[in-house]
């Protein structure tokens, strides 16, 4: 792996980890203003829920993308 790559998967790792956080701390937004009332074991366990799999989704979106930009 050389610099371009090596530098390109690093910025495409913080890209969708932190896509992957905000999406996260939105639906824990959601949890404190929608009315219901949850317990913290369900609100965490949906956060890592949420995390996981917007990481799943990220990953392939955004490594390519990033790839194209630093690499061109």
């Amino acid at each position: 792996m050389n610099d371009l790559e090596a530098k390109a998967a690093r910025q495409a790792s913080v890209v969708y980890t932190v896509l992957s956080l905000a999406i996260t701390f939105i639906f824990l937004v959601i949890t404190w203003v929608d009315g219901n009332t949850y317990t913290a074991v369900a609100r965490v366990g949906g956060m890592v829920w949420v995390f996981i799999l917007s990481m799943i989704v990220f990953m392939p979106i955004v490594i390519p993308v990033v790839k194209k930009r630093i690499m061109g």
